[in-house]
């Protein structure tokens, strides 16, 4: 099922506008037209589902693409202190990681080291794709 990208509501296959808020099918840049969920106008791919957007806002510029194999390099040999969710954006993750290893006097920085490892082999095996805004990481 379609959703409108300005409302986030649902389509109808052969419709030409939204039901629900009369925009036409195809404007907007507030929501994913394949899953429906929230994004923002400088996104250019869903992080939820990885649908590429093509309507994308000439106003916001091409983003500078973040490293795949810089922030799976992060993640292996600094993940514990979140340095590589630092890196893609995801700021609260990151926070989490530091305050694990940090308040507890690096008495649980393997547990956020295991984490971090765990996350930057998935970053290298293409399992994580985007960063924190939505963007594809570059090879």
């Amino acid at each position: 099922m379609p959703y409108c990208r300005n409302c986030g509501g649902e389509l109808f296959e052969n419709s030409t506008v939204c039901p629900r808020c009369a925009a036409p099918r195809g404007t907007g840049v507030n929501f994913c037209p394949n899953c429906g969920k929230p994004t923002g106008p400088a996104m250019v791919m869903c992080p939820q589902c990885q649908t590429t957007f093509e309507n994308i806002d000439p106003s916001m510029g091409t983003p500078s693409p973040k490293s795949k194999t810089a922030a799976g390099l992060l993640g292996i040999f600094l993940g514990a202190f979140g340095v590589h969710n630092f890196y893609l954006g995801y700021t609260a993750k990151a926070v989490i990681q530091l305050v694990i290893t940090l308040l507890t006097c690096c008495m649980c920085s393997p547990i956020a080291g295991i984490w971090g490892l765990v996350e930057g082999i998935l970053i290298l095996c293409g399992n994580i794709s985007v960063d924190g805004k939505g963007y594809p990481l570059c090879d």
